[in-house]
């Protein structure tokens, strides 16, 4: 299945290719996030431009709005948005847990605390107050209907610096819940029952937790290694706790990890993050960085070129400062993307000083595309 074409000589990285139902994936890669079944202010046709090879649908989002009824009625996600390349779903958990909160936080008084059980996590709907129940089936399910091509397991990822007792219980919940995952998936996938590819079946990936403790994410890896999927990820990171323990994850995890099995770090990061992931064996990323960054006029660019891509090897230009009013160089010399071949700075500055919407796409068109150069890079 997955195939490592070559290893690092001095580190843990890998080069790699990961056949799925909905393509060949080059590893490692940057996943764009297409929360709600669209990266925010971009085409399908644009993001294959960029050169993306694989994409995050959101499990959660995509289960409130539209609805599986009419995901099916479409033809499944990668029809109804147009997009043709491989796919991989979240399994919704994380959202459910704190999506409603922190949505009360804010005022909305139709939402409570998600409630966790052994059985699953009840939530409302935060603008209708419409009340659903995830189960580690149900997640599996919906994906199945959206016809994803790397589906994740439904896991309990607690705050980053919760109490030790609340993270054993997440443990043993999500080995728990990762065994309902499997079975439910593997009878829903052998049987007849109509999914995505009959002849390429969907892939499975469980999530280690445990949060900063070393014993934790090791009995964590173990079981979710004697359940057996097809990647495994970490999970857990950059949800409060200190940014830099996440590195230490990485050491305890990574060596209990198979070594022809991809690897998934979720949700992160910063460009010198992946880069030293990579170079510890992280195979795949994601990151809301590069776009929600792009909506505040935060750009990024590599200061020069840097092939081993060591010390500060880029820097960002908050675009929005008046010293570029007159700037009439691209963001980046020598960048491909269609913004630094076509617009300047100066042109940047003024649509975002003027609110205009086509700032966010232009932007949002050259960070994406700083990301995917950057793990090319890391590819040669």
């Amino acid at each position: 299945m997955f195939k490592i074409l070559r290893k690092g000589k001095q580190d843990g990285s890998r080069l790699g290719l990961l056949p799925t139902a909905g393509g060949i994936i080059e590893t490692p890669v940057f996943m764009p996030i297409a929360t709600k079944g669209a990266v925010k202010n971009l085409t399908p046709e644009e993001l294959k431009t960029l050169g993306a090879g694989l994409i995050l649908g959101n499990t959660y989002h995509l289960w409130l709005r539209p609805g599986m009824e009419i995901i099916k009625k479409a033809g499944q996600l990668h029809k109804f948005m147009n997009w043709f390349g491989p796919i991989l779903t979240d399994s919704g958990g994380f959202q459910a847990f704190s999506l409603g909160p922190r949505m009360a936080k804010k005022g909305n008084l139709k939402t409570a605390e998600a409630k966790i059980s052994d059985e699953g996590v009840k939530f409302k709907d935060p603008f209708d107050g419409k009340e659903y129940f995830l189960t580690p089936e149900r997640s599996i399910q919906i994906q199945l209907d959206l016809g994803s091509d790397i589906i994740m397991v439904l896991d309990h990822c607690p705050p980053g610096m919760a109490m030790r007792k609340d993270v054993e219980g997440a443990v043993k919940r999500t080995t728990e819940w990762a065994k309902r995952c499997k079975e439910y998936f593997n009878k829903k996938v052998n049987s007849k029952s109509k999914i995505r590819s009959q002849t390429k079946k969907p892939l499975l990936f469980g999530i280690v937790q445990g949060g900063i403790h070393k014993d934790l994410r090791e009995q964590s890896a173990k079981e979710l290694l004697d359940i057996g999927f097809d990647g495994y990820a970490i999970g857990g990171v950059a949800v409060g706790e200190p940014r830099q323990t996440f590195w230490q994850v990485l050491e305890w995890v990574l060596p209990l990890l198979p070594e022809d099995k991809p690897r998934y770090l979720m949700g992160l990061g910063k460009p010198e993050e992946i880069v030293g992931a990579v170079k510890a064996g992280i195979d795949m990323f994601d990151c809301v960085i590069p776009t929600r960054e792009a909506r505040h006029g935060r750009i990024y660019k590599f200061k020069k070129r840097n092939p081993k891509l060591k010390g500060n090897f880029y820097e960002t230009l908050q675009i929005t400062n008046g010293k570029f009013a007159k700037d009439f160089q691209p963001i980046e010399k020598g960048c491909d993307c269609y913004t630094c071949q076509n617009y300047s700075r100066a042109y940047l500055y003024h649509l975002f000083r003027t609110s205009e919407p086509l700032a966010l796409r232009l932007a949002s068109i050259h960070n994406l595309r700083f990301y995917i150069r950057l793990t090319e890079e890391l590819k040669k």
